[in-house]
């Protein structure tokens, strides 16, 4: 059965998508962001292992039994995947999404805290990227930055900054967005001009 273009229901992938706004490319920060929650997760999963190793060596003659070991091990896994769980909320709700009409930037902080940027793909100036430091190099971050009309928007921390820099330019140029570093034979009717 064929639909009317004009009754065809758009998926939602957003709460704030407009009806007649298509996705076209989502993103997430690099994994690295969670890094502290991981330590303190993690550093929480030891806490039962060595609270009955100090028992055994404090009570020689009468050690801990595995069932204590096993459950001081599951209340450890517990509090760590707690303490951990705020951290990967956050990663996992900062989201960057790209639409045929604008660029949002949604920021969870914490479990409370939701900050959106929304900003229209024809305020884009230009968009480069950066990877600075051994840290970066090795895992494979780095920060994109966006010039727009508005001010500077930097997305730290992007995990393939080069490749997602590259898609972001793909979908302006076929959006029909000029920016300014394009170079003028990619412009459609653009006049080169020289720099002074």
């Amino acid at each position: 059965m064929l639909m009317d273009e004009n009754t065809k229901e758009h998926h939602k992938y957003f709460e704030d998508q407009f009806d007649d706004e298509d996705v076209l490319f989502v993103f997430h920060k690099h994994p690295i962001v969670m890094r502290k929650g991981l330590i303190v997760g993690l550093g929480a999963w030891l806490i039962g292992p060595v609270y009955t190793l100090i028992l055994t060596f404090i009570n020689k003659t009468n050690p801990p039994s595995m069932t204590f070991f096993m459950l001081s091990l599951l209340v450890s896994i517990f509090i760590g995947s707690i303490l951990f769980l705020p951290s990967w909320i956050t990663w996992y709700f900062s989201v960057f999404i790209v639409t045929d009409q604008r660029f949002i930037q949604i920021t969870q902080k914490g479990l409370f805290h939701r900050a959106v940027a929304d900003l229209s793909l024809t305020q884009i100036q230009s968009v480069n990227y950066e990877v600075s430091g051994l840290e970066e190099t090795l895992l494979g971050f780095g920060t994109i930055k966006m010039q727009t009309y508005v001010g500077d928007l930097n997305l730290h921390d992007v995990h393939k900054p080069a490749k997602i820099q590259k898609k972001l330019l793909t979908i302006l140029r076929k959006e029909g967005v000029q920016l300014a570093n394009y170079p003028a034979s990619q412009q459609p009717n653009s006049v080169a001009h020289e720099e002074e």
